[in-house]
């Protein structure tokens, strides 16, 4: 068995539904999220000359999945924004629940605001830590969790100050 093949086994034994947990946090749907994984463990695979440490290794496919969810969001947003609908969208029905009013509130953030919240509050990265993961100044990212806590908020209907 190669070095790569014995690292990505380990890699996904260890850390494969932190991952995939991850992905579901970013996409807010478990096919995305699959696809999210896959797509980074590609990249990272492809690329990297691999060594056996899975802390390293999970920190360079949770930066890979962080890269691609903003820059796929951004490029759906352009594709959206330029071509002709053809078909009504289909309304996804989710289970009354907190958790169903949370996934819908997180569905309404944008992909930037989305991400800080996910790093802040599953990843539990401090503000200059996400700053240095999204490359952007520490005031953006206070900037971002501020209006994400607001908007969300606002959304669930609960006071700012119980979202910390």
């Amino acid at each position: 068995m190669a070095d790569w093949e014995r690292a990505f086994q380990d890699l996904l034994a260890a850390r494969g539904a932190s991952l995939r947990a991850y992905g579901y946090l970013l996409t807010g749907e478990s096919a995305a999220a699959a696809d999210l994984l896959q797509d980074a463990l590609l990249r990272v695979f492809s690329r990297l000359r691999v060594g056996g440490d899975v802390t390293q290794l999970e920190s360079y496919v949770r930066r890979a999945m962080l890269n691609q969810y903003v820059d796929g969001a951004r490029r759906a947003g352009l594709w959206r924004a330029k071509r002709h609908l053809l078909v009504q969208p289909v309304e996804h029905h989710d289970d009354p629940g907190p958790a169903s009013d949370v996934r819908q509130a997180l569905a309404t953030l944008s992909p930037r605001l989305r991400a800080c919240v996910v790093l802040r509050y599953y990843e539990d990265l401090t503000v200059p830590e996400i700053a240095e993961q999204l490359a952007c100044a520490e005031g953006t990212v206070k900037r971002y969790l501020a209006d994400a806590r607001a908007k969300l908020a606002e959304r669930l209907a609960v006071p700012e100050e119980t979202i910390k």
